[in-house]
C-alpha cells in the first residue's frame, strides 16, 4: 500500500491474536526433520483431531488447507454435465471447483443473506450431486441451525453428497448450532469440512481436515496425493488443536470485539448484520460520497484493508474482519469520519 508505513489487514478473516506459542514451537521443532518425507495419511494431525473431538481416526481425511478438499470431493463426485446446488453469497470456491470439472453450479437464491433450505431443495434435480452449505456462512455471517440442516438432509436424495464446511465454527457461541459432526455420524451421505486457518490462525500452513463416511474417505484417498500436508503443518496443527486454553482466549476476544464493533459500525449510520464469526458484513448507501467502493478508496488512504464483495454480488457491501483492539478502534474512527463527510 503506496504510503502507509504499517497497513492494517482486515480482509481476510485471520485470527485477531494470532497462533498460539505451543504450535510455532511444535513447527520449528519438527522443521529439523524436512528431510524426510511425511507419512501418507497425516497420521500426527488425524491423532490430535480425534483427541479433541472424540471421532474415528479412519473417518478424517487431512489436506492443505479445506480447498483441497472440496477441491478433492469435486473430483471425485462430479462428472461433466453433473451439477452442484449452492447459496446465494456463499464461499465462491464451490463455484469455481464446480466449473473446474465441467459440472454446473446452480445457485438457490439466499434469504436474508443466508442460506435458505426450501430455496435450496428447489433446486435439486436428477442432475445434482454435491450440495454445498457453508455455516457459518462467508461472507454474510449467518447461520443455520441444526434443525434446518436436519430438513435440508432430509429432502435429498440419498446418491446426493451433502457438504457441510464449518470453518468457521469454532468462533459460534450459539445453543442451535451444530458444526455438522452429528448429521456425518449418522448418515453415509454428509461430509463436514473445517480448517485451522481461523481460529486457529495457521493460515499460512494450509491445514484443513474432513469427517467423512468411510465411502468418502476411501474416495478421496483415492485421488488425494500422497504428502498432501507436511509434517511441520501436522505438527503445528495438532499442537494448535490442543492449546485449549489459547483457543478460548481468541473466542472470548473476537466475542467481545466483534460486540463492539458492530455497536461502533451501526453508530456511524451504517448497517452492519448480526455475525457469528470473526467478520463483519456492512451495507453502504447508493448515496454519492457515501458508498463502498468510495468508502474502500477512504480507508485504504488511512491504511486499512477491508474486502470488498463485487464478486459475490454484493457490491454495497464490505466484509471487516475482527482485530486487535487498536486495529478495531482505528476502523470504527475511520468509518466515523467517512460517513461524516470527511472524505476529501
Amino acid at each position: 500500500m503506496a504510503g502507509i508505513a504499517h497497513p492494517i489487514k482486515l480482509s481476510s478473516n485471520e485470527s485477531a491474536l494470532g497462533p498460539s506459542q505451543a504450535a510455532l514451537a511444535a513447527f520449528l521443532d519438527a522443521a529439523k526433520g524436512v528431510s524426510t518425507y511425511p507419512e501418507g495419511s497425516a497420521h500426527i494431525l488425524r491423532e490430535a483431531i480425534c483427541e479433541i473431538h472424540g471421532l474415528d481416526i479412519g473417518r478424517i481425511v487431512c489436506g492443505n488447507g479445506s480447498d483441497e478438499l472440496i477441491e478433492l470431493l469435486c473430483a471425485a463426485y462430479l462428472r461433466p454435465g453433473d451439477e452442484t446446488v449452492i447459496s446465494q453469497y456463499a464461499f465462491s470456491i464451490y463455484e469455481i471447483y464446480t466449473k473446474a470439472n465441467d459440472a454446473v453450479p446452480v445457485i438457490a437464491p439466499a434469504k436474508i443473506f443466508g442460506t435458505d433450505v426450501d430455496a435450496m431443495l428447489a433446486q435439486v434435480t436428477d442432475k445434482t450431486r454435491i450440495v454445498f452449505v457453508v455455516n457459518p456462512n462467508n461472507p454474510t455471517g449467518t447461520y443455520i441451525s441444526p434443525s434446518e440442516m436436519g430438513r435440508l438432509h432430509a429432502g435429498l436424495p440419498p446418491h446426493v453428497l451433502l457438504v457441510i464446511d464449518a470453518a468457521y465454527a469454532e468462533f459460534v457461541r450459539k445453543n442451535d448450532y451444530e458444526a455438522g459432526i452429528e448429521l456425518v455420524s449418522r448418515f453415509d451421505n454428509v461430509v463436514m469440512t473445517r480448517t485451522l486457518s481461523k481460529v486457529y490462525a495457521l493460515a499460512g500452513l494450509r491445514i484443513g481436515w474432513a469427517y467423512c463416511p468411510a465411502q468418502v474417505v476411501d474416495a478421496l484417498n483415492r485421488v488425494r496425493a500422497p504428502f498432501n500436508v507436511s509434517v511441520p503443518a501436522q505438527a503445528a496443527g495438532a499442537a494448535a488443536m490442543r492449546d485449549r486454553a489459547h483457543v478460548e482466549v481468541s473466542v472470548e476476544h473476537n466475542e467481545i470485539w466483534r460486540a463492539w464493533l458492530t455497536d461502533a459500525v451501526r453508530a456511524t449510520g451504517l448497517q452492519v448484520d448480526d455475525s457469528v464469526t470473526n467478520f463483519l458484513l456492512i451495507h453502504f448507501p447508493h448515496q454519492p460520497g457515501k458508498t463502498a467502493h468510495e468508502a474502500d478508496d477512504f480507508l485504504c488512504r488511512h491504511g486499512l484493508i477491508l474486502r470488498g464483495l463485487d464478486n459475490y454480488g454484493l457490491p454495497d457491501c464490505l466484509r471487516l474482519t475482527v482485530g486487535r483492539e487498536d486495529a478495531n478502534r482505528k476502523v470504527a474512527s475511520v468509518l466515523g469520519e467517512f460517513m461524516a463527510g470527511q472524505n476529501v
